[in-house]
């Protein structure tokens, strides 16, 4: 048995925040459900590369749920879910606010059929305010917060975050957590619950240290300027001599004495509280002497919290990885191949048989059995 074995989860989302939530709830036990349009689907089965049928994209997002496609906007075709909605634990929705309204699916509505259920939208901006019909993607939402100012390159070399922040930490982890939230007072109450997801507020967690000094101390953060936006040389990445880069992030003082003793670096320089741009400047100088290889040796073994930075394709290779069975689930496509599925924050004791392949469904290939 796994925690979430029974439970009834109707899937309305598309891409990514609302897909990644339902996969965590699937891989721990959920029968999820995608509602989609006939005849495409949702848009990200149409993404590059392809897996199969659909996009490798949709396939590693939607790991063993099930399909059905109607036509929402056919009040014949939406009627036909109200068996589905009466006996469903969760509903998972994506759409700008009062789209599901106009369906005919909103909370209020659904509620009246089933008071039980748990219904959990997920937006940008959230379902009030002045942004709420707003449109926008991660890099919006992230720039609204306040998060992107933090750390987002040099003028002339702007750098663009390396993770869809908002979507899955300010949507889909959100999501799931109050969806467990919702089911545990449920047990309590009886009642289900409507879940207002805001993925732009929910980014300002990541932040605490910045709201803090700068409500505190009125010290507000500049762009890549403090002790871990790139400001310390602490905290900070070093390119070495064969083109690779050095993550290098002594803080503590005993590992930044080691650090500094490895590299050889001047003694006037490790007060870097004096002057942290000069102490970084040489740091970068020495580190840039050596090949990256020169280094991994040096770093092996010596507590400095230094390392090299991984290409996407070396950590999945990495040993460590593979020895905690991080790649063991399997998934399946519709012509026979298999890749490792994607790894999810699911303890592995809540999550399906590693090795059984599962597969992401066919447009609307459980609509008889759901319908």
């Amino acid at each position: 048995m796994r925690p979430l074995d029974g439970l009834l989860v109707l899937d309305f989302s598309t891409l990514l925040p609302g897909p990644m939530a339902t996969l965590l709830l699937a891989e721990a036990g959920a029968e999820v459900v995608k509602i989609e349009r006939p005849g495409f689907g949702e848009e990200m089965r149409h993404y590059q590369p392809r897996w199969g049928r659909d996009s490798v994209n949709f396939a590693l997002l939607n790991r063993g749920k099930k399909s059905i496609a109607i036509d929402l906007k056919n009040p014949e075709q939406r009627a036909k879910l109200d068996p589905l909605i009466a006996r469903a634990d969760v509903l998972v929705e994506q759409f700008r606010p009062g789209v599901m309204a106009r369906l005919g699916l909103d909370y209020e509505t659904v509620s009246k059929i089933n008071p039980r259920l748990i219904y959990c939208s997920i937006t940008g901006y959230g379902q009030n305010g002045p942004k709420r019909d707003v449109a926008g993607h991660d890099l919006n939402y992230i720039g609204d917060a306040g998060l992107l100012s933090l750390s987002m390159g040099l003028r002339d070399r702007p750098v663009v975050p390396p993770a869809l922040i908002a979507d899955i930490a300010g949507g889909a982890y959100p999501a799931v957590i109050n969806i467990l939230l919702a089911l545990q007072e449920r047990a309590r109450t009886g009642r289900g619950r409507f879940l207002d997801v805001s993925m732009a507020e929910n980014v300002f967690p990541f932040m605490y240290w910045a709201i803090g000094n700068g409500l505190a101390a009125n010290k507000w953060p500049e762009n890549g300027r403090e002790l871990v936006t790139g400001g310390s040389p602490r905290y900070h990445l070093y390119p070495t001599a064969d083109g690779r880069m050095v993550a290098a992030a002594p803080l503590e003082q005993k590992f930044w004495e080691n650090f500094c003793e490895m590299i050889n670096l001047e003694p006037e320089l490790r007060d870097d509280s004096k002057d942290p741009d000069a102490t970084i400047a040489r740091v970068a100088e020495l580190i840039a002497a050596e090949t990256s290889e020169t280094w991994k040796q040096r770093f092996a073994g010596r507590d400095c919290c230094c390392t090299i930075v991984a290409t996407v394709e070396e950590a999945l290779a990495d040993s460590h990885f593979r020895s905690r069975g991080l790649f063991d689930h399997v998934l399946s496509s519709d012509d026979g191949r298999t890749l490792p599925a994607l790894p999810v924050p699911i303890a592995p004791a809540f999550r399906s048989v590693p090795g059984e392949p599962l597969s992401a469904p066919a447009l609307g290939a459980h609509n008889e059995e759901y319908l």
